[in-house]
């Protein structure tokens, strides 16, 4: 059995995995809020359940279990995510604390049943992939619109590490997900960009909110 504690931990080392490639126990600290030695002699336990490989002074590196594992605890996070917006009326912004604590339920069936009321979808509210009830998950390839050149169009598919405060200004600005994007200029000084989408003619988003959107460019 693994115990709420030890499905956190899945959850961050699956997420610093498949943003930076490894992830030291130095960062597990930090984005956890925990000690270090708190954090070592969790790997030490973890490592017991075959759920991670650890090793004194090196990157812990979760196994095939542990993956399965994080990528489940993570299916059941993003479905709840989409099930409180799609069928109980949630802005996209509100959702991320409830699921925190319903993702620890034990119970597979009751995910499945959400699943399945649901119509079985492929994303979350924002965009990210849901992993199906094997733990297998499709990455898009998508590029950050910040990548983007004035000229350029480009579907609005994903928020990239999506916060509260950023999914409210998205809100503000009326900005949703498959909303065809047109970069109107791009500020040299500081990379800032003019934008077009919906009715809205005429936006400008800082470099740091266009980082944080990922988008499919426009075939040409």
């Amino acid at each position: 059995m693994i115990s709420q504690t030890e499905e956190n931990y899945l959850k961050a080392l699956f997420a610093l995995v498949n943003t930076k490639g490894e992830a030291s126990v130095n960062e597990l600290s930090k984005q956890l809020g925990i000690k270090m030695p708190t954090v070592n002699s969790m790997m030490r336990r973890m490592a017991g359940k075959g759920l991670v490989l650890y090793e004194s002074y090196k990157p812990p590196k979760l196994t095939d279990k542990g993956k399965k594992e994080a990528a489940l605890i993570i299916r059941k996070h993003r479905l709840t995510e989409m099930y409180l917006v799609e069928k109980m009326g949630f802005g996209w912004e509100e959702v991320h604390d409830i699921a925190e604590q319903i993702e620890h339920i034990q119970s597979p069936l009751f995910f499945e049943k959400m699943d399945e009321l649901l119509g079985y979808p492929t994303v979350d509210p924002h965009g990210s992939p849901i992993p199906d009830s094997s733990g297998n998950m499709v990455f898009e390839h998508y590029i950050k619109l910040s990548d983007c050149k004035a000229g350029e169009r480009a579907t609005f598919m994903a928020v990239e590490h999506s916060s509260e405060e950023l999914l409210r200004f998205l809100n503000s600005r009326k900005l949703l997900l498959g909303a065809v994007i047109s970069v109107k200029s791009v500020e040299p000084f500081d990379k800032s960009m003019t934008v077009s989408y919906a009715n809205r003619k005429m936006e400008i988003f800082s470099h740091k909110v266009c980082e944080k959107l990922l988008v499919e460019p426009e075939k040409k």
